[in-house]
């Protein structure tokens, strides 16, 4: 993704304290370990890399000894690149920083030998994969840069005091009096964060690395910018110019530490200056120019630089700087684009090259926490551009993230600072089925009113998908403007002859894809009941006979009302539950099944790696339906149907299965039919349905037929 959008790369090789202190990994196999991930990292890079992108950023591969990569721990926020350590001992050894830097990467080793004339001891220098490899000498790197850490870790851990004090002296770090008292893993990290601070070797890479905004801006305005390439923003951001019209990009949005719960509004300004008081047309990402849609026009209340954790208030913030505005949270959600230049376009949104996939449901152990997690919840999507929260039938609040460590991370946020501590229940989220039936009623069926004096013959049929995915399109519609032609449609396309008079309503929520119809002919009194009937028809298809899941795909066909004379003895509360009852008898005789929500996963995965995914899937009931080669590179987009009961930890798995270079991307894609009833012994079907009424507090076993179909 950073090369598509012609982002030059550096890289920082992460979590080497858990090679030192927890995997306990020997230095030589470290090195190779290390070796071996950024050549990993430059596989990649050489497979996107095209000539467009090397003609902007020119060299894009990383390596250790030109000082792109920085090796480190961000939990414990210490870190290094080549340079420091080269600046150090290139004094020691009287040569050039540039030289130490090839010397200490790669199989460089410090050999000791004696001289045959005079016989004094020696040392050179020598490139020998074979001397390290027969132990005669030790790798440059392994010597000089990990053997002194280890020893470091080793000392502090086994709480030799006067050893680290020495060596405390030999690498120049003086501890505060309170900071001596420290013992074990926290004295490591407060003395490794003084010797080599994270921030430094970061910093360092960005600045001798990565081009200025003064550069990039030339050649990246035109993936940027979203308007013609000569008009007067883009000019003026090419030029990353300050006394230009205001151009600037919000990406995203920091949480204050106050207690309204207000957010800074984090970007870079491309071009112009934006300043405390200045009136501003605020343009969120769906605005249109020459529309008065997502736009604001409003001054911003402070100008802020951001450093770490810290806010500084400026006047204002001229070109190629980042800043954070106070105020704009009020009308963006995540991102968006501020200018002073009437015509000018939006900035692009954005783009990720993952998607949410990784879901949990969330729940407050205390009930009476759940208005702290709603608004924990709002926070956290505002403040992260790639959570997605979202609430479902059941009423449970669900998180989808990138990851499963995206997640654990998300989590973590949430419940400390958003929630301010408040505890929370993680589980997998319920998947909603739908229930169907999947052929027509075996017989007519009958149903008795509680008075026994009014009677309902009925049937049901299973609806063609073609028309459940219409209504729920709105191509079909409950009350169209013209009944005819819909009714005309219905008959040609979806091969459904009916009155528009007799097609009663549509359930649940009287526009589902459930349908009643009118077949009787000469019934008394039909019109009184017809409200009851339908009413009872939607009661039953939000709440399904199998195991309470909302109905989808039935007809229910009304043959024949047997009704009672005297109006008091037919009224709502005779006839709602009767018709109800008719409903779930017919379904019962019409073989019921369920259908199961389907995602549609996209993956985009080298060709060499395409066997992992298919066994990925195959162990989850997944299918791939095609596959579409990237031209100009070894990649293939696979598109799979997944079920969504199958779909928790798949990413994990695919990632296990492909070595970590499959992306899948899920997005709901359709409903899918299960085989097999709830009345056989065994079936799938019957396993979900009893779980799904235990879960609801049902009993397990299903009502029998006689419960719901009477005897004439």
């Amino acid at each position: 993704q950073a090369l598509q959008e012609r982002i030059k790369p550096v890289l920082m090789i992460n979590k080497l304290d858990r090679m030192v202190l927890e995997l306990k990994t020997e230095p030589e196999e470290a090195y190779l370990k290390l070796r071996q991930a950024i050549e990993n990292v430059n596989v990649v890079i050489s497979t996107y890399a095209d000539d467009r992108t090397k003609a902007s950023l020119g060299t894009v591969m990383v390596e250790p000894e030109a000082g792109t990569v920085a090796f480190g721990s961000g939990l414990q926020a210490w870190g290094f690149t080549l340079k420091q350590f080269a600046k150090i001992y290139s004094t020691k050894f009287s040569t050039t920083r540039y030289k130490m830097r090839q010397r200490l990467w790669g199989s460089w080793c410090m050999v000791k030998s004696k001289d045959p004339k005079t016989g004094k001891k020696k040392t050179s220098w020598k490139k020998s994969d074979k001397l390290i490899r027969e132990g005669e000498a030790k790798r440059a790197f392994v010597q000089f840069i990990l053997d002194p850490i280890y020893q470091l870790a080793n000392a502090v851990l086994t709480n030799k005091t006067d050893m680290v004090e020495k060596m405390l002296k030999g690498i120049g770090v003086k501890l505060k009096s309170d900071e001596k008292d420290l013992r074990d893993k926290v004295l490591l990290k407060r003395i490794m964060q003084k010797w080599l601070p994270a921030g430094d070797a970061v910093l360092e890479m960005i600045v001798m690395h990565l081009p200025s905004p003064r550069r990039a801006q030339k050649y990246r305005v035109a993936d940027l910018y979203e308007g013609p390439a000569d008009d007067e923003a883009a000019i003026a951001m090419r030029n990353c110019d300050p006394e230009g019209p205001l151009m600037m990009y919000v990406s995203k949005m920091v949480p204050t530490s106050d207690k309204g719960g207000r957010f800074y509004a984090f970007g870079r300004v491309f071009s112009g200056r934006i300043a405390t008081g200045q009136k501003v047309r605020i343009m969120g990402p769906n605005y249109t120019p020459g529309k008065k849609d997502d736009l604001w026009e409003k001054s911003i209340q402070r100008t802020l630089i951001m450093m770490g954790g810290m806010t500084e208030a400026v006047a204002d913030v001229p070109a190629g700087n980042t800043c954070g505005l106070v105020g704009v949270d009020q009308y963006l959600i995540k991102s968006g684009t501020i200018s002073t230049f009437v015509g000018a376009h939006n900035i692009k949104q954005m783009k990720y090259s993952v998607s949410p996939v990784v879901r949990k449901a969330v729940v407050p152990k205390n009930p009476s926490d759940l208005p702290k997690l709603v608004e924990g919840l709002k926070r956290l999507a505002k403040s992260d551009p790639m959570v997605q929260i979202t609430s479902t039938e059941s009423g449970e609040q669900i998180i989808a993230g990138a990851g499963e460590l995206h997640l654990e991370i998300c989590l973590k946020d949430l419940q400390e600072d958003f929630m301010k501590g408040a505890p929370i229940r993680v589980s997998e989220p319920v998947v909603s089925y739908r229930e169907t039936v999947s052929a027509p009623t075996s017989e007519v069926c009958l149903s008795k009113s509680p008075n026994k004096h009014n009677r309902l013959f009925c049937l049901a049929d299973q609806i063609p998908m073609e028309l459940q995915e219409a209504i729920e399109d709105g191509k079909v519609k409950p009350n169209p403007k013209d009944p005819k032609v819909q009714s005309k449609e219905l008959a040609e396309i979806y091969g459904l002859t009916v009155d528009p008079k007799r097609l009663w309503a549509f359930a649940p929520d009287t526009n589902g894809p459930n349908l009643l119809i009118d077949e009787t002919s000469g019934v008394q009194y039909l019109n009184e009941v017809k409200e009851s009937i339908n009413a009872g028809f939607q009661w039953g298809c939000k709440n399904g006979p199998l195991c309470d899941e909302s109905v989808r795909g039935v007809y229910l066909k009304v043959q024949d009302v047997a009704l009672h004379a005297d109006s008091i003895h037919r009224g709502m509360g005779q006839v709602m539950p009767t018709a109800r009852r008719v409903l779930f008898a017919c379904m019962y005789l019409s073989q019921p099944t369920l259908m199961e929500p389907v995602f549609l996963a996209e993956i985009s995965v080298p060709n060499d790696e395409t066997g992992g995914v298919y066994s990925a899937l195959a162990l989850r009931r997944g299918n791939v339906e095609e596959e579409i080669p990237v031209e100009g590179t070894p990649m293939l987009n696979m598109r799979a149907f997944l079920p969504v009961n199958e779909s928790f930890g798949f990413d994990t798995a695919l990632r296990a299965a492909t070595g970590g270079k499959a992306f899948p991307q899920c997005t709901f894609d359709h409903w899918d039919t299960l085989n097999g009833t709830p009345f056989d012994d065994g079936s799938k079907v019957q396993e979900i349905v009893q779980n799904c009424r235990e879960r609801k507090g049902l009993k397990k076993e299903m009502p029998p037929l006689d419960q719901y179909k009477d005897k004439l």
